[in-house]
């Protein structure tokens, strides 16, 4: 039963995704007014909105990554060969913000809130099991652990994407409108990796593009961080922890792939992917 009789969720999780619809400017204004009152009656709402707010703040200050004329000419000429799909936003971020659903209280009751994507990042740096890495001394483990950091966040996320989809028509641009790149998005579901969605990792101080696929009860998140150098290298074992972590590059991108399924599960993974991306 609704206590509060004003429509809005009466669980942790789904006051917690309203706070942060709030703060993103993604609520009308009955829907703002019913959060607010309850923030105003509530000092652990209170805190945690004061929160969200600080970390968006922190978040929104981060430098866009740094993209080279030569590293835009590589991505012109693998499109061009057909071996990247380049997908450039048709509306600036601004018009695409103002064109989001409004949800009002009428659709409280019927909306999946686990389906909504957070939009603000819950840390930058997480204290976890990812010391294997990133205690290590080269910048490529320190990389490696925010990889892992950014994993282990995703799983314990009220949803792991930042926007739920399968169609890389829809996750890359929206990555290409934040980042201003987007790596290739294949949906590898025929082969059991089925692509379900994005999000934006902060590693390093840096904001980098990531892909999540589910294999079974598996999720695989899939991060590309941008190459300037245009080294081509092989995939690399970096498995740690009770992760399995695998790294190669392809010219554009440094990927890194992670999850807790088996390395030859995870090896699938990447050998289907690095095809996929060649054949286009």
């Amino acid at each position: 039963m609704n206590a509060h009789k004003d429509g809005l969720p009466e669980d942790a999780a789904g006051m917690n995704l309203m706070l942060h619809a709030l703060v993103d400017g993604e609520l009308d204004a009955a829907a703002a007014m019913a959060v607010e009152r309850r923030i105003a009656a509530d000092p652990g709402l209170a805190a945690e909105h004061a929160r969200i707010v600080a970390l968006q703040e922190v978040v929104g200050s981060l430098a866009k990554p740094q993209v080279s004329d030569a590293f835009s000419a590589r991505i012109a000429a693998m499109a061009a060969a057909g071996n990247i799909e380049v997908l450039r936003p048709k509306a600036p971020p601004a018009q695409a913000k103002a064109a989001r659903t409004r949800w009002s209280t009428r659709n409280f009751g019927s909306f999946d809130w686990r389906a909504m994507a957070a939009s603000i990042m819950i840390s930058a740096v997480l204290a976890s099991g990812a010391t294997q890495w990133a205690m290590q001394p080269g910048a490529t483990d320190s990389f490696a652990g925010g990889v892992a950091s950014g994993h282990q966040r995703s799983l314990l996320a009220t949803s792991p994407v930042d926007v739920v989809s399968s169609d890389r028509h829809t996750v890359k641009p929206w990555l290409d409108a934040r980042l201003g790149l987007s790596p290739p998005a294949p949906d590898m579901a025929k082969d059991g990796f089925a692509l379900i969605g994005g999000r934006v990792e902060v590693i390093g101080g840096r904001a980098v593009p990531a892909l999540v696929y589910r294999h079974r009860e598996h999720l695989i998140t899939l991060v590309a961080e941008p190459q300037n150098a245009g080294a081509v290298t092989d995939p690399v074992d970096l498995s740690e922890g009770g992760f399995s972590l695998v790294q190669w590059s392809d010219g554009a991108f440094s990927y890194w792939a992670i999850s807790d399924m088996e390395r030859p599960e995870l090896d699938d993974f990447v050998a289907r992917f690095r095809a996929t991306v060649v054949t286009g």
